[in-house]
């Protein structure tokens, strides 16, 4: 969501910010601003909508200093204004405040401040903290920092300068991610490693409950009491060339065709061929305790929510061990029914999902076991829970999942390897199992090189007004994740169903102007889904339809037909996404949308 970046040292933080930014704008924004420390006071210039109207702004004008703090702002608060913009600054324009997260007991705060005298020109909650570490402010920014996020309940990523201190900058975080990039003689605060990336690769990443002070000699960290913190100083693996475009159009499509090396990543160093299992280290399970597991109950948000029910499929389907999908925005709200012998496993790309997060704390409360499935290296819940697995995907800078997603189905698949063969899976379905896993990359860049194919089947639907996804088994995730991913990107309304309950109503709305994308590989309901196509075709649908190569009888059916490879059948979604990641991305482009930003969205979404 938001993205923040700081600066303090030697060099001049105007140009450095506004390009830490520019690295941030993926998360998606509707305004940007900066503050800096000239020398003379403080100054802050800041713009509705995107980054190029702030650049616009300081043309010609970009004040000097070497400490400052640089935001893009999802809005919470208020409507994405030029005045609802970041930073804000205290009733005595010294103090400037960049914030990501929502403070919840802001409304009795700003009438506590009222009442003493003062004056609020924004909707948001954040002017409102600024306003109230000004109150605090006794000549020590961060104690007065301190003490304001002492008052404060609700969500914060924030990072906090003042004329009256030229040479500190205080960050803090609660539930929403930090981190402090420790450079030659210079430090830097942003809320994830992308702007980091071009002036160092030594980070140190923050907790909850912590703040730090970076100064022209360096940095403490310490909690909102006095205690000082020591932290590790942890390596980004990743170079700069990742979050670039390497001459793609737009991060989507890259994304979409990394996916051959991002799987194979994702299993490197995980099959054992000759034992037909995974080995999975980070879980911190033993054989003997993965077995006492009697129920599993997966957690996650969005596209990762349906990566989720791809998982149940294979974990109840290969090692007959029950498994519940929740969102975690519901999870915690209701009264779960957990034990010491549930398995709470969490999915989540950037791992600072506030939802997912949240649903990890209470599942842990509730004394279940924990793992985690991220792909961020070093984020919140790969810290907070007792064992899991990174993704290993590769950074993802488009908003809408792709790549990420496949992976999460993969590293799914794993587990399930793992614990199946502890149940009653023998060494050969296991080998076998592993085959089709290291065929799966091959299998995906043959879908990529038959790309033009679905570029032309986009032509024909771009003037689509509604779509509808259906599928069955397995498959019946993978409807979901393609009317989602229509949907984020091209404005179209789409839905997923279960290919079987179209007739309990979505069959009202089939017409010749509705496409129905059936996702239909010769697997085990196969005959059913084909009766499924009879519906709609008698109908007057139009059928568009992902098939296993020489599928004739579908071929027959469908208006328009996609082939896929052959793979076992809870495997072939990795295989199914695709087409559909790319229909949606054709579509949208051709529409003339945002695909990397849409409007609205966030990639990594740290609020409720």
């Amino acid at each position: 969501m938001c993205g923040i970046v700081g600066y303090i040292g030697p060099r001049q933080a105007g140009h450095l910010l506004l390009d830490g930014l520019r690295r941030l704008e993926y998360r998606g924004y509707d305004s940007a601003g900066i503050a800096l420390l000239n020398g003379g006071g403080l100054e802050v210039i800041k713009t509705s909508g995107k980054l190029s109207n702030l650049e616009k702004a300081l043309v010609g004008r970009v004040p000097s200093g070497t400490l400052g703090i640089a935001h893009t702002r999802w809005a919470t608060h208020g409507a994405p204004t030029e005045i609802n913009a970041h930073p804000h600054t205290d009733q005595d324009g010294n103090i400037a405040v960049i914030h990501n997260g929502i403070i919840e007991n802001a409304t009795a705060i700003r009438t506590a401040l009222v009442n003493i005298g003062h004056t609020f020109e924004s909707d948001t909650d954040t002017e409102v903290l600024a306003h109230l570490i000004g109150a605090l402010f006794q000549g020590d920014l961060e104690e007065a920092v301190a003490a304001a996020l002492k008052e404060v309940d609700g969500a914060y990523g924030i990072a906090v300068i003042s004329a009256q201190q030229p040479d500190v900058l205080v960050a803090a975080r609660k539930g929403s991610p930090l981190i402090v990039g420790v450079g030659t003689d210079e430090w830097f605060v942003a809320s994830d490693a992308s702007p980091l990336l071009e002036h160092t690769r030594s980070v140190v990443y923050l907790d909850d409950g912590e703040m730090v002070v970076l100064t022209r000699d360096g940095y403490r960290v310490r909690d909102l009491q006095v205690t000082e913190i020591q932290k590790p100083v942890s390596q980004i693996e990743w170079d700069l060339a990742k979050i670039e475009r390497g001459g793609f159009e737009h991060f989507m499509l890259k994304e979409i065709f990394e996916q051959p090396e991002s799987l194979r990543n994702t299993l490197r160093g995980h099959l054992l061929d000759d034992e037909g299992t995974a080995r999975l280290l980070g879980l911190n399970l033993t054989d003997d305790e993965l077995k006492r597991i009697d129920r599993i109950v997966i957690t996650a948000c969005g596209t990762s929510w349906h990566s989720s029910l791809i998982g149940e499929y294979m974990i109840e389907e290969l090692a007959r061990v029950p498994v519940e999908v929740e969102y975690a925005s519901e999870f915690r709200y209701r009264n779960p029914v957990i034990d010491e012998r549930t398995l709470v496993i969490g999915i989540s790309q950037s791992g600072e999902t506030a939802d997912t997060l949240a649903a990890i704390r209470e599942a842990k409360a509730r004394g279940a076991r924990t793992l985690g499935l991220v792909n961020v290296v070093g984020s919140t819940i790969a810290r907070e829970v007792e064992g899991g697995t990174y993704l290993h995907a590769g950074p993802e800078i488009g908003v809408a999942s792709t790549k990420a997603f496949t992976s999460q189905i993969a590293a799914l698949a794993l587990f399930t390897l793992r614990l199946a063969r502890l149940k009653d899976m023998s060494i050969l379905q296991g080998r076998q199992f592993i085959q089709a896993l290291r065929e799966l990359p091959d299998k995906v860049q043959q879908i990529l090189d038959r790309a033009p194919d679905v570029e032309r089947l986009a032509e024909e639907f771009l003037d689509s007004s509604n779509v509808l996804y259906l599928g069955r088994g397995v498959n019946f995730p993978v409807a979901l994740e393609g009317a989602l991913k229509l949907k984020e990107i091209s404005y179209i309304h789409a839905e997923g169903y279960p290919a079987a309950e179209m007739k309990h109503g979505p069959i009202a709305l089939i017409d010749e102007n509705m496409p129905v994308v059936f996702i239909a590989p010769k697997d085990g309901v196969h005959s059913k889904i084909v009766s499924n196509i009879e519906e709609v075709k008698a109908r007057g649908g139009k059928v568009i339809a992902l098939v296993n190569e020489g599928d004739a009888e579908i071929e027959r059916l469908a208006d328009k037909t996609f082939p896929i490879p052959d793979t076992v059948d809870l495997l072939t979604p990795i295989l199914t996404s695709l087409p559909l990641q790319l229909f949606a991305y054709y579509v949208a482009v051709r529409r003339g949308c945002n695909v990397d930003q849409p409007r609205n969205l966030a990639k990594s979404v740290t609020v409720e």
